[in-house]
């Protein structure tokens, strides 16, 4: 089956050109991405104080928390959709696509009730500081309502990266990145709607690049369906629920492990929160080019597989990881050097307590900077094994994750201060890698011992 349209084969050609060039759409997609989520940061930080930066904090790792139920998921699914693509078996990805889009569609009803009822039981268990506790409320009731924009958008952003195509999902966020741009200036400094006007602003935009990919996928033949299309066949369901949710349950893990990380930094004050939020907002920034080229092995690995090409599969890991090692040094470099001018951006109000964030933040990116090599390395080995049908291992990876994360929180603080809640990232990241590494290479002698017998 060729690919037409927007749509790319990746069972031919040179595995690192066409790794490359499908994640470079990614990369800049992200930044657009990460651009208005920090401007969301700025625009409130600036607009509206350190106290409203504080209360975006606290609400940022439950509003991840459906996040990665969300991405999870859609993720999940376009392994077997990359699959069926790969192995040219079209009407198989129709029923794929149908089947994907009907069990979206009951999720979101019960994402959206869960995350509603679970709001402020959260923010209690995270010892939310008063003064930050109703603006954190109120941004997150506001993106919980718009849940069912976030999972459908995924979802379709997935379907076309399964097929190769990951430039209409760059279109669509640098759309709607400037739409959330625009929007966060008039609700937040001309209506003065603080803090909801980002909401708002947001999930405005999510939605216009929900419509912008709808658009898209109609355009391509092979995803015409029919209404049998949609019909939930038990065993269709089945696997692709078996291939989800561990992927949401490893999203799962990893954000509650965040929680308790935030809940451990709420008992040191807002101005620490604040601080920690800066750098947090940064996040999106470092890892950008890693979940890049993540998305490009889980499509990469996906379809080679599926035309039984293991050998390409070793090849594009080799290119994958070079290209992710030194896309790794050079964003550590950047950031320990530009690092603490970026920070400022977020921060205004007085001087002695913008100082002490400004401290904060930037402690902590330089912590994170230096073994942002272990992240990168993380994301590779993780989506490859999505690739290959493994969602179990990365579960169990996150769930390792969420152990060292949670003790690093509950113990480096009492041993070497404050600070040692920086380095909880770190040993989560090194937990995870161990295990997705040597699961990586554990997997594919499997599957090329099954090959030669």
């Amino acid at each position: 089956m060729k690919a037409t349209g927007t749509i790319k084969d990746m069972t031919s050609g040179n595995p690192a050109k066409l790794l490359f060039f499908f994640a470079i759409p990614l990369m800049v997609g992200n930044l657009f991405q990460q651009m208005y989520s920090m401007v969301d940061t700025i625009i409130v930080g600036q607009g509206v104080g350190v106290g409203a930066l504080a209360s975006l904090g606290a609400a940022d790792w439950l509003n991840w928390l459906f996040l990665g139920l969300a991405t999870g998921l859609t993720q999940g699914f376009a392994i077997l959709l990359s699959q069926n693509y790969g192995a040219g078996d079209v009407e198989r990805l129709k029923k794929t696509v149908g089947v994907s889009i009907t069990l979206t569609a009951i999720a979101s009803v019960i994402f959206v009730l869960a995350a509603e009822g679970f709001t402020t039981v959260c923010l209690d268990w995270m010892n939310t500081p008063e003064d930050i506790y109703q603006g954190a409320v109120l941004y997150l009731r506001i993106m919980f309502a718009g849940l069912p924009v976030m999972l459908f958008y995924n979802l379709a952003a997935s379907i076309l990266r399964a097929l190769g195509d990951s430039k209409s999902p760059l279109y669509a966020m640098i759309l709607a990145a400037l739409i959330n741009i625009g929007l966060d200036l008039l609700f937040v400094l001309v209506f003065r709607w603080g803090i909801a006007g980002a909401a708002v602003a947001t999930v405005a935009a999510q939605t216009v690049s929900l419509l912008y990919c709808l658009a898209v996928m109609k355009r391509i033949d092979i995803l015409r369906l029919s209404s049998e299309d949609f019909y939930p066949e038990k065993h269709m369901a089945i696997q692709l629920l078996k291939l989800g949710m561990p992927v949401m349950f490893q999203n799962i893990v990893i954000s509650v492990g965040g929680m308790v990380v935030q809940s451990v930094i709420n008992q040191f004050g807002f101005l620490f929160v604040a601080g920690f939020t800066a750098t947090n907002k940064l996040y999106g920034l470092l890892e950008m080019a890693a979940i890049s080229f993540g998305y490009a092995m889980t499509t990469y690995t996906g379809q080679n597989l599926g035309a039984g090409k293991l050998d390409r599969i070793q090849q594009g890991m080799k290119s994958a990881a070079v290209m992710a090692f030194g896309t790794s040094i050079v964003v550590s470099i950047l950031m320990l050097v530009l690092g603490r001018p970026i920070l400022g951006l977020f921060v205004s109000g007085d001087p002695s307590q913008t100082e002490q964030v400004l401290d904060i933040a930037y402690h902590y990116l330089k912590v994170m900077s230096y073994f942002l090599v272990i992240l990168y390395a993380l994301h590779i080995y993780r989506c490859a094994l999505q690739g290959l049908g493994d969602t179990v291992t990365p579960m169990v990876s996150g769930i390792a994750e969420f152990t060292m994360r949670v003790t690093a929180a509950l113990l480096l603080p009492r041993l070497i201060g404050q600070n040692g809640i920086f380095y909880a990232e770190i040993m989560a990241w090194t937990g995870a890698a161990v295990i997705l590494v040597s699961a990586y290479y554990l997997e594919m002698h499997r599957l090329t011992t099954e090959r030669e017998k």
